[in-house]
């Protein structure tokens, strides 16, 4: 097996990668199919930024005090409780669909109840995956490949999606979804999972909370990779809102160009992905979340000012590099170098920072974009970024020096090797 896949050597994180990358294939097309529904029901960016917000706003609120709770209990039963839910909300929007009741309100409450459950489903996995795999020089590998499956899916998902609506209609792909968070249930019970030895002492969530929160902010490199990662998921929320304005209303397009819209997204973060697979150290990634940055806050810039699904595609293709790469270095920092009983609760502080900032990006995008139009809403979005960017290069100095005693007490890097930077 070659390197870029070496963490498949362990039993059960195959089965978590084929049984969770069938599950986000459904959730992507879910996904193009919820903005496509609300866009044609409304025809208002304003309900699109709404319905965003209200499933991404629970992940900001909830998330913190989920991550005390997953290293509460035993996360194989937390994961298969979140994806069971997810199921029954999927199906209750495709039956909505088929009778022909849904209303937006409908939509809004899902979204509110999805998102609660996100909240605890999210962070509960990323904390998951190191018990998944065996050998622990293979978790960066298993952390990128994570990555992978999730841009494989989106690559695949939304094109699948677009002829889906087209022929179907969108409560199919909300049928897909549901039918396919099964695959997930399934390879969680075939695990063999040791059981992690949970906290002896009385749970205290507040207190647990604060414990966690302090860790956090009193580690400069955490603050700064969550500083940054929340800026740029902020101006994220403003492109993926606005993706069906562009198809529909710019490119005089339909549901099958919003799922090349999306997938364009997914083939940039593809490659992305891969790139930090085949790595066999996180050497170096500091200069990777610059580079990535950069070229997320150039693409947002260059994409608000197109006119043609010819030239936006492949800027979505870059910008999906620069996004999930940035995601994806981020990612495997923190899961290299925080505390392994801090894991839940840091883990719920990236959630809150990634995912949660989103939905407040979506909601001032959607409202900046029926009063100022989505090009300048995609510029703004881009110079925040680059602007993020600018502030975590000069910062890396320092990030340095804090990080390499850490990662040379882990073994992570040789102490002999002074040219090598963490």
């Amino acid at each position: 097996m070659t390197d870029t896949f070496r963490s498949l050597r362990s039993r059960n994180y195959r089965l978590f990668f084929s049984g969770q990358i069938l599950s986000l294939i459904g959730t992507w097309m879910e996904s193009v199919a919820l903005s496509w529904l609300v866009y044609d029901l409304t025809g208002s960016e304003v309900l699109l930024g709404t319905v965003t917000f209200m499933q991404q706003i629970p992940m900001f609120c909830v998330s913190p005090f989920a991550g005390v709770i997953t290293e509460r209990m035993d996360r194989r039963r937390l994961l298969v409780i979140t994806q069971s839910f997810a199921m029954v909300f999927a199906s209750l929007l495709a039956i909505l669909v088929w009778i022909h009741k849904i209303q937006v309100w409908h939509i809004l409450v899902l979204s509110v109840l999805v998102g609660i459950n996100n909240a605890f489903d999210t962070p509960g996995r990323q904390a998951f995956v190191p018990e998944l795999v065996e050998r622990r020089e293979d978790l960066g590998n298993a952390i990128a490949l994570n990555s992978t499956m999730f841009n494989i899916a989106r690559l695949i998902g939304p094109p699948i999606a677009g002829v889906t609506i087209r022929f179907m209609g969108e409560g199919a792909c909300f049928a897909i979804n549901s039918v396919s968070f099964l695959c997930v249930i399934f390879a969680l019970l075939k695990m063999n999972i040791t059981p992690r030895e949970l906290p002896a002492r009385k749970y205290h969530p507040f207190r647990d909370l604060r414990e966690g929160a302090i860790y956090a902010w009193s580690l400069h490199p955490i603050k700064l990779l969550l500083g940054l990662i929340a800026l740029a998921s902020l101006a994220s929320g403003s492109y993926s809102v606005l993706l069906p304005v562009y198809a529909k209303d710019l490119y005089h397009g339909d549901s099958g160009t919003l799922g090349f819209l999306f997938g364009a997204v997914g083939m940039g973060a593809l490659v992305s992905a891969t790139m930090l697979a085949r790595r066999a150290s996180v050497v170096g990634l500091g200069n990777w979340i610059v580079m990535a940055s950069t070229v997320f806050g150039v693409s947002l810039i260059a994409f608000g000012l197109t006119t043609s699904e010819w030239l936006g595609i492949p800027i979505l293709a870059f910008l999906g590099f620069g996004a999930m790469l940035h995601m994806g270095s981020t990612n495997t920092l923190l899961q290299t170098f925080i505390d392994d009983r801090m894991r839940g609760r840091v883990m719920s502080f990236y959630v809150m920072s990634f995912i949660g900032t989103m939905p407040m990006g979506s909601l001032i995008s959607g409202y900046t974009s029926s009063h100022f139009g989505p090009r300048w809403t995609l510029s703004i979005a881009g110079t925040i970024t680059l602007a993020g960017s600018y502030w975590f290069y000069k910062s890396l100095p320092e990030f340095r020096r804090i990080l390499r005693p850490i990662y040379e007490e882990k073994g992570i890097i040789d102490r002999r090797r002074e040219s090598r930077e963490a």
